[in-house]
């Protein structure tokens, strides 16, 4: 009987892998609204004027036999813009880059390792503008099992992956704040373990978090 029971559990483990990769894939599907860094602070006044820079980041989603999972970065410490943040592998669309997907495609192979053949692009996410003046376009992608990380050095601290069955629940983000400008700045936060996710990384995946929920 404990057999049985085993082999229950793994084939509903499996389901539920397979089910949340495919309402990925819905969700993808759907149109939904775009986000920003001022969802949650409206009395924030919005520059007059500002220019928006194009800038792409890749959503990556990969799937060892267990829990499919995202894969995030921790950016260095010593760096001058966010450092130490957890952010998805990505960066400003340069003139060089045909277009947002393959700017995500570069970044992620400088920051990350990751070679454009190990990404299968699945889909895009609404953009997100943040506070920084940055129109970012997150690029979803099925990423290779074999895939092996490669941190930049000084740009990168750490690579490491978070459940997606963890992202994907609402529940577990959690609305905080921070002084900004003298005023209270309120953001999306999805803690797991050691890591603090937040910002503008936790407002796009909890927007996927949503449309899956749907």
């Amino acid at each position: 009987m404990i057999w049985i029971r085993r082999l229950w559990e793994i084939n509903l483990a499996m389901l539920h892998k397979i089910d949340l990769i495919d309402a990925v894939n819905v969700a993808l599907a759907r149109p939904w609204a775009t986000s920003s860094d001022f969802d949650l602070n409206k009395d924030f006044k919005i520059p007059m004027g500002r220019v928006l820079r194009p800038a792409s980041v890749l959503v990556g989603i990969i799937d060892r036999g267990g829990d499919p999972a995202v894969i995030l970065t921790k950016r260095a410490a010593a760096l001058k813009h966010h450092p130490g943040q957890i952010a998805f592998p990505g960066g400003k669309v340069d003139a060089t880059d045909v277009d947002g997907r393959a700017a995500a495609l570069r970044e992620s192979e400088e920051e990350i390792g990751l070679a454009a053949q190990q990404a299968q692009i699945i889909g895009t996410l609404p953009t997100h503008d943040t506070v920084t003046n940055f129109q970012v376009t997150p690029y979803v992608a099925l990423v290779d099992s074999a895939f092996s990380a490669r941190p930049e050095p000084g740009e990168v601290d750490e690579v490491f992956s978070v459940p997606l069955s963890h992202l994907m629940n609402v529940e577990n983000y959690v609305i905080e704040y921070r002084l900004w400008q003298g005023q209270r700045r309120y953001f999306y936060t999805v803690p797991y373990g050691p890591y603090y996710i937040w910002g503008a990384t936790a407002r796009m995946l909890r927007g996927l978090a949503e449309q899956v929920k749907m």
